[in-house]
């Protein structure tokens, strides 16, 4: 075994009889592999995170045991090094046992392809006799023995409920077998059924192991802890990320503030802890893809009033956007979205499209740089609503919109009379649209108000995602809103004087 902190040298000892002495520890393998202190990615660093050594050691013990599966299970929240551990785990196991098999598999097959496989490959390079013997293709890992490349492989699979037979085939007996989920708590129950049905081999070393964070109640990741169906089979740890020595605890602590350390948000990504009602979408699916399909129809009139919802771009690549409604129709008249302009063009923008469109109601993003618009509308006499998204909810039972439910701001209230809308709805069919409405979170503060996770915390996990026109859909909830005859927002002006020193008959005098 090589001392801590040392490269392999294959001569001294020699790579196959080292890799023989490391096979039952994945600890002393990673402490070997890998150039921990040299200069480069690990150069801070003198070893594997202690959890991570932690979980190595639960592994090694279970191996003296070899008639019985190792399957483990971690709850964490974010930043500890879960996928680096992923794949110390997978190489340890590959290299080390002649004609080892096993799958990887996620949540998505994004989170599998850009973040579980390319942080396998990261690993792989830095091995450095890895390459003489071994291949890592896009979706697997090989022996460069063409004899063995069907015997000593471990495959990337993305799930399908629809397809679980394809985990099904995963035997291999009288040698070890490696079973990894990653991001585990939202994989179907049908694939761990399955796989399940692969770890009855005898005389077999089996390794499962499950990592994620705990976004659900309910499910086979949830049951593989304490007072779950399948608690007795695995070996749990829940990890805290405040616990571990790389994590960013400065955001954590403004998290804290922001959702409580009791809030499922915070007990999701940072303590580790399962949610008290569940992690969820705050939309349905089913029920935006009803609302934005052609078949949908809607009535409305002239007597149905028309809404007008601003959100003011705050950055390069945000569009400020003007999105109308007219009662329970949301599409029959496009949005209208502009990039890079300034506020006094935006205002003339939004003063074009009342004086055309003639709105019942105008609901302007009044946050940031949107103060400035709702003023420069003011000043044109034009009677507009300013919308605090982290203001009071003062509109929750208009219409019925969301009556029951408590919302912890105004943001939040708003999103919940769009749900409440959605059912009998109408949106334009826009994949941007819909792919903004499913990534929207929602968790329950400390005094059981629901909360929208903010923009700022969604846009980590969705970089690509464009919030921009759901905001200004959403501003069209911020207020009550009738019917106007007339000039709607172009009011008159609200005071007239009598006199006047400057008119022209006084002027002639």
């Amino acid at each position: 075994m090589l001392e801590p902190g040392r490269r392999l040298d294959r001569l001294d000892p020699p790579l196959l009889d080292w890799l023989a002495l490391v096979a039952d520890d994945p600890l002393a393998f990673c402490l070997g592999a890998f150039p921990w202190g040299e200069p480069g990615v690990l150069e801070k660093f003198s070893g594997p995170l202690a959890w991570q050594a932690e979980i190595m050691a639960d592994i090694k013990a279970g191996l003296l045991s070899p008639n019985q599966a190792i399957q483990l299970a971690v709850a964490s929240g974010h930043g500890v090094g879960k996928s680096a551990l992923v794949s110390m785990i997978t190489l340890w196991a590959f290299f080390t046992s002649p004609d080892t098999r096993g799958i990887i598999t996620a949540n998505t097959e994004t989170q599998l392809r850009t973040k579980t496989w390319a942080e396998l490959g990261r690993w792989f390079n830095l091995c450095d006799f890895a390459r003489d013997h071994f291949i890592l293709n896009a979706t697997s890992l090989v022996s460069k023995d063409p004899s063995r490349e069907r015997t000593w492989r471990i495959d990337m699979i993305a799930w399908s409920e629809n397809n679980p037979e394809a985990f099904a085939g995963l035997h291999n007996r009288g040698r070890r077998q490696l079973i990894i989920f990653d991001e585990a708590s939202n994989i179907a129950d049908k694939i761990w059924e399955t796989v399940e049905g692969a770890t009855t081999d005898s005389d077999t070393e089996i390794i499962w192991l499950a990592f994620g964070n705990p976004t659900r109640n309910t499910g086979r990741f949830r049951e593989c802890f304490p007072g779950g169906a399948h608690a007795s089979m695995w070996h749990t740890r829940q990890l805290d990320s405040r616990s571990v020595e790389i994590t960013n605890l400065p955001r954590f602590a403004h998290w804290a503030k922001i959702y409580g350390e009791d809030s499922d948000w915070f007990r999701v990504r940072v303590r580790g802890v399962f949610p008290r009602f569940g992690e969820m979408e705050f939309f349905s699916g089913i029920e935006v893809d009803e609302a934005m399909s052609p078949d949908r129809e809607v009535y409305v009139d002239a007597r149905t009033p028309l809404a007008l919802g601003v959100d003011v771009a705050r950055f390069g690549k945000n569009s400020s956007v003007l999105v109308f409604r007219r009662g329970r129709d949301a599409r029959s008249i496009p949005p209208r979205r502009y990039q890079g302009i300034a506020t006094t063009e935006l205002s003339n923008h939004i003063h074009s499209a009342i004086a055309e469109l003639s709105p019942d109601g105008v609901y302007v993003d009044g946050g940031g740089v949107g103060g400035g618009v709702v003023d420069q509308l003011r000043q044109q006499r034009l009677a507009v609503t300013e919308i605090q998204f982290g203001g009071k909810d003062d509109i929750t039972g208009l219409f019925g919109l969301g009556s029951g439910e408590k919302y912890a701001n105004k943001r939040s209230a708003m999103y919940g009379a769009l749900r409440a809308w959605l059912p009998t709805g109408m949106l334009p069919l826009s994949t941007e649209l819909r792919k903004a409405m499913l990534c929207i979170q929602y968790t329950f503060n400390r005094k059981d108000e629901i909360q929208l996770v903010s923009k700022e915390d969604l846009l980590e996990d969705n970089p690509d995602v464009d919030f921009d026109e759901l905001d200004a859909l959403a501003c069209t909830f911020g207020g009550p809103i009738a019917k106007v005859w007339g000039e709607g927002p172009l009011r008159p002006q609200a005071v007239e004087f009598e006199y006047d020193p400057f008119s022209p008959e006084r002027m002639a005098a």
